[in-house]
């Protein structure tokens, strides 16, 4: 047995209902690079049995509510008091300048606004910040201020790890919380980013398409081969848009929308097959 465990051995924390589960109820948390390198910061900080217990409270649905802002992370945490336990972490916030910084760097290839768009973390965009001086992930445990209002004194504390966890979870699904959390709001950060595309000469608008000289012809519409729509198959996994949005952020259900939809969204599919195939077979 540890000192700390010694001192602040393992509580049972009380049960609670509509909390934040982690999608992940076994393995890794985060299946996207950007969201594994938040959690292996996490785990490089070497806080013993605490990390386990903390992937436990976050499993378990122990923290109640998440809210991140410029800045700073604030969560309530469910232990084995009444009272729920306050937690808060804080990361340093870029400035406006730096960020403007950022946006002209990223603006100089269009891949960066485009891989952001489809909600996906540019693989290299740690070089865009370093290349400025900057960090966008923590590099130590000293970059992140974190409190929370429980007895342990050892920081961070497992109910601080349970919301790292979430936290990893929630930017596994949209990376602009990690931006949020670092001072930049998503639609600034692309507004900034279509300014410094905007001062680029090279970036013209199209011609308008000119309206046809017959006025009825504007709402006319030549007839639909009947080949179109293709063939009539039921598609091969049900819920692909469900699956291609990942796990949904800080989910208080007892079942992910995965499990619970796909279902319903394959009985779906079923039923929109035999209704073609019927209005088919009357054509």
């Amino acid at each position: 047995m540890s000192y700390d465990d010694y001192y602040f051995p393992a509580s049972k924390p009380r049960r609670v209902s509509g909390g934040i589960k982690a999608q992940s109820q076994r393995g890794a948390f985060a299946s996207r690079w950007w969201a594994k390198r938040w959690i292996a910061v996490l785990e490089s900080f070497d806080i013993g049995a605490r990390l386990g217990r903390g992937r436990s409270y976050a499993r378990q649905g122990q923290v109640l509510d998440i809210q991140i802002a410029p800045g700073e992370v604030k969560a309530k945490v469910q232990g084995s008091r009444p009272r729920p336990y306050q937690v808060s972490i804080k990361l340093k916030p870029l400035s406006a300048a730096e960020w403007r910084k950022l946006a002209e760097a990223m603006a100089q290839e269009a891949r960066f606004g485009a891989k952001l768009l489809a909600g996906e973390m540019p693989t290299d965009i740690e070089e865009v910040f370093r290349a400025e001086g900057l960090s966008l992930f923590p590099k130590t445990h000293g970059d992140l201020k974190t409190e929370c209002s429980c007895p342990d004194y050892s920081n961070p504390c497992k109910h601080i790890a349970a919301v790292y966890y979430l936290l990893g979870e929630a930017f596994d699904n949209d990376p602009f919380l990690m931006f949020r959390l670092r001072g930049m709001e998503r639609e600034a950060l692309l507004a900034q980013l279509g300014e410094a595309v905007g001062d680029d000469e090279s970036w013209s608008q199209s011609e308008p398409e000119p309206l046809p000289d017959d006025p009825s012809a504007f709402w006319a519409m030549p007839p639909l081969p009947e080949s179109l729509a293709g063939s009539l198959l039921a598609p091969p996994k049900s819920a692909a848009l469900l699956r291609r949005l990942g796990p949904f952020p800080f989910w208080r259900g007892d079942i992910s929308p995965l499990d619970g939809l796909e279902p319903i969204y394959a009985a779906m599919g079923i039923s929109a097959l035999g209704a073609l195939s019927d209005t088919s077979g009357e054509n």
